[in-house]
């Protein structure tokens, strides 16, 4: 089996290391978390272990295991092991691999394993410069990832892979992989005599956001800021917190994290949740987002869920997006969060949404529709003859404002798009219509 960095020599004792590359597992006994896909018996535990690897993708946050997995596989499989850092690597060397691989087939029946880091930092050429050889059957690829595949690794690569999801770490596996260092003298802290306070450890656990290598960076920079006395060194709460100074929250304002987090705040609000919408809201303003793009989403949110139910509630989200542009941020802050509790707890419909899909179709569908002639203004006097504006009833000459005249083209006559709900005001503008329905058709009947 190659190293997975074959340039490195091999050596007897362990140079230093940073303690996350120190504690990384080495076997699936040592490996924490994921047992929905690494447990015994599971799938993906008996492909590696009895050496039937399919090409596969693994995706997931950072820290979550898939180089660790990568590097058990290293050790497990009998099949020769090449590392890729698509970083790093450019065409020529994936054409040299690839080469070497189909050779190694032909003469000795053995696969080769290619892993590739970050595969969605490849471009389409470079990804595709795989598939012959994953067709062929000479590799079986490994990428890893933390972008969703469906859009960062083509489809010929995709159809050809199994992709296999690695949640992040729960605080409970993160708070165990700190403990095993804090007590291995080999590998970890054992020798250090440091002594972290329970409530220490669990912030460390809670702040990495289920990163273990976060984690394990942080507790080792903790251990080593703390001040040494006869008991050795102490690590406490207050110690951590300087070590973290400021969290820096999972989001990628370009990436999947950005659509997760905007919908999940859309859908909170869609369904009368102030709670979660103002959490979402705070998870993306705390994590950098651009406060004018939820703004835009709020004033369409206005109007696509709530509507007419609440007229005040496109007021208030113009408004708010205003008041971010007009202060700024971090005081903009507020007046985003009043307008998604505002949002939240308006009354629903999507009715305006609707009418208007309803009509666009239409609008597609049928061929453009004249405007009716007494719809039509008549400036000219050739207008007025070819009877522009025949017909047409001023409202406002009505005793009830309501002309008994239709406003569509003849071909949709009758046709309706707007359906107001019983929530909120479209109670009442659902009383209007039917009440101007019901005038009309009292004439009708009458003439």
């Amino acid at each position: 089996m190659d190293s997975l960095f074959p340039d490195e020599p091999r050596r007897t004792k362990a140079a230093p290391a940073p303690l996350a590359e120190r504690m990384r597992p080495r076997t699936f006994a040592e490996l924490v978390g994921q047992e929905e896909l690494l447990a015994p018996g599971k799938p993906l535990r008996e492909a590696i272990e009895r050496d039937l690897l399919q090409s596969l993708i693994l995706w997931g946050p950072p820290g979550s295991g898939k180089t660790t997995l990568a590097r058990i596989i290293a050790e497990t499989t009998r099949a020769r092991f090449i590392a890729f850092s698509a970083v790093l690597s450019g065409i020529k060397e994936i054409r040299d691999v690839m080469s070497a691989a189909e050779q190694l087939r032909k003469t000795s029946g053995r696969r080769t394993i290619v892993f590739i880091d970050e595969i969605h930092r490849f471009n389409k050429a470079q990804q595709d410069a795989f598939l012959p050889r994953v067709e062929a059957g000479d590799i079986v690829l490994i990428g890893a990832t933390t972008e969703n595949p469906s859009f960062e690794v083509n489809a010929a690569l995709l159809s050809r892979s199994k992709v296999f999801v690695l949640r992040g770490l729960t605080a409970d596996e993160v708070q165990l992989i700190l403990e095993r260092a804090l007590v291995d003298p080999d590998r970890g802290l054992g020798r250090e005599q440091a002594a972290v306070e329970p409530d220490a450890l669990r912030a460390i656990a809670q702040h990495a956001n289920g990163d273990a290598r976060v984690a394990l960076n942080l507790l080792e920079l903790s251990v080593a800021a703390a001040p040494i006395d006869e008991r050795g060194r102490h690590v406490d709460v207050s110690r951590v917190e300087q070590a973290i100074q400021r969290r820096a929250l999972l989001y990628d304002k370009a990436g999947e994290e950005h659509y997760n987090l905007i919908s999940a705040l859309h859908k909170s609000m869609r369904n009368s949740d102030p709670d979660a919408a103002v959490y979402w809201l705070a998870r993306m303003l705390e994590a950098g987002e651009d406060p004018l793009y939820i703004a835009r989403r709020l004033v369409r949110f206005a109007s696509e869920d709530i509507g007419n139910a609440d007229p005040q509630a496109l007021t208030v989200a113009v408004a708010a997006k205003d008041a971010v542009h007009f202060i700024g941020m971090p005081e903009g802050n507020t007046a985003l969060a009043q307008a998604a509790l505002y949002l939240a707890t308006a009354p629903k419909s999507n009715a305006v949404y609707e009418a208007y899909a309803r009509a666009a179709e239409d609008a597609h569908r049928d061929s453009a529709q004249p405007v009716p002639l007494h719809l039509r203004n008549a400036p000219t006097k050739l207008m007025k003859d070819l009877a522009y504006g025949k017909g047409y009833r001023y409202a406002h000459d009505d005793p009830d404002a309501v002309a008994d005249m239709s406003c569509l083209p003849s071909a949709l006559e009758g046709r309706r798009y707007y359906e107001p709900t019983e929530r909120g005001f479209e109670v009442e503008i659902k009383r209007r219509l039917d009440g101007w329905e019901a005038i009309r058709k009292r004439r009708r009947t009458s003439e």
